[in-house]
């Protein structure tokens, strides 16, 4: 059975950083496109950024274009999220999120959240101001 575990979370300043990683087992890694998606308390659950997985394309919300990066190591079975110039209003549960779509070719920002198959736990990020 496959399993998403993240990690990396924790109290920051506004302006500081943090990557979060998602480690993946029971999959074949290299063909599942990753996701990450956020939720504060009373908001709904947005996408932050995702990643394809055999072009490297990726997606950004505009909020955290230019600060967050999202990259993958296959070889690990990971997924990591760079989060740079971390803001109060980033503050949520972060999780990450899979869906095998192996060489389709899809957009991974057109993929509803919905329809991604295995999510982790969530970590949880504040950021103090």
């Amino acid at each position: 059975q496959s399993h998403l575990v993240e990690s990396g979370g924790g109290l920051v300043h506004a302006g500081g950083s943090l990557r979060l990683s998602c480690a993946a087992s029971g999959l074949s890694f290299e063909h599942y496109y990753m996701g990450w998606f956020r939720q504060a308390p009373g908001k709904e659950r947005e996408e932050v950024s995702c990643i394809d997985s055999n072009y490297g394309r990726t997606y950004y919300a505009d909020s955290v274009k230019g600060r967050f990066t999202i990259s993958r190591d296959n070889a690990k079975n990971t997924v990591y999220l760079q989060m740079n110039g971390l803001k109060p209003e980033n503050t949520a549960v972060y999780f990450c999120a899979t869906i095998l779509l192996g060489r389709t070719g899809v957009a991974c920002n057109s993929v509803p959240g919905d329809n991604y198959s295995r999510w982790g736990q969530g970590t949880q990020v504040n950021v103090s101001s």
